[in-house]
């Protein structure tokens, strides 16, 4: 650990991590904050994604391995104060570490690369904890890709990469496709395009699923609009055997992406 802890709230160095909380800076800067034990630890798995580490002593003593690879990767490492700390920190109770790092979106074609199985596509997915639990599932599920279409949330929001659990830094995201270039690509891969909506005609029970399929996924509140309801080859919802009314958006995507999975692997 070199050079003395970070007490200046105010300091060149803090004011310049601290503004990646803005999305615009994020995107001008090309990079973005992952706070967090597990978030750090994928990070620095990725060569050169992670550029700067800021730790209390507190969490130095939790995680030395990450300080030790840190380190031993060339990243600079900041002992902070708890008042930088509660600064860089998008959370009420700051874990004492978060790192700078670059961008890891890839463009549509890279991710889409290579015959797909499985791909997710967040189209209008607003609410950052969402689109980030569904990046997780996707992960889980062994999805090949997730896209966030143009109108979605900022995949490096911090509440979104948090909710990923790390998933950021282990499938291809693309950010800021148009659906209908998103889905050109797709079918042009060969696969079978499914939007998941509550008013589809299908079921998860009445569709196979053993294809190469990609599922689009729409706003928590609305769904999907009707044009690209249009676009996909299908409609299907989730089916309720209980008295509930619907599916949160992740709890629906856990379900179809892990329903596809499965078919796949018992095809």
């Amino acid at each position: 650990m070199a050079g003395s802890e970070l007490t200046n709230v105010r300091s060149p160095r803090v004011k310049t991590a601290r503004r990646l909380t803005k999305r615009a800076f994020r995107e001008q800067d090309r990079r973005f904050l992952a706070e967090g034990p597990q978030a750090v630890r994928e990070a620095l798995k990725l060569d050169g994604v992670t550029l700067e580490l800021f730790t209390t002593a507190e969490a130095e003593l939790r995680h030395p391995e990450l300080i030790t690879d840190a380190t031993l990767k060339g990243v600079s490492v900041h002992r902070a104060s708890g008042e930088v700390m509660s600064e860089l920190s998008q959370t009420v109770t700051p874990q004492g570490l978060v790192a700078v790092c670059t961008l890891v979106h890839v463009p549509l074609e890279r991710a889409l690369t290579g015959a797909p199985s499985l791909v997710a596509v967040l189209a209008h997915v607003r609410d950052p904890g969402n689109a980030g639990t569904v990046m997780r599932v996707a992960d889980a599920a062994g999805a090949d890709a997730v896209v966030f279409t143009d109108a979605s949330v900022d995949p490096y929001n911090g509440k979104c990469v948090r909710a990923s659990a790390g998933s950021l830094f282990h499938l291809p995201v693309v950010i800021g496709a148009p659906v209908s270039e998103v889905v050109r690509h797709l079918r042009e891969q060969g696969m079978r395009v499914l939007a998941a909506d509550g008013a589809g005609k299908h079921t998860l029970d009445d569709v196979d699923l053993s294809g190469p399929t990609a599922w689009i996924f729409g706003n928590e509140a609305w769904g999907l609009p009707e044009e690209i309801l249009a676009e996909a080859d299908d409609v299907v919802r989730v089916p309720i055997y209980g008295q509930a009314e619907s599916l949160n958006l992740a709890a629906a995507a856990a379900v179809c992406l892990y329903s596809s999975a499965r078919a796949q692997r018992v095809s």
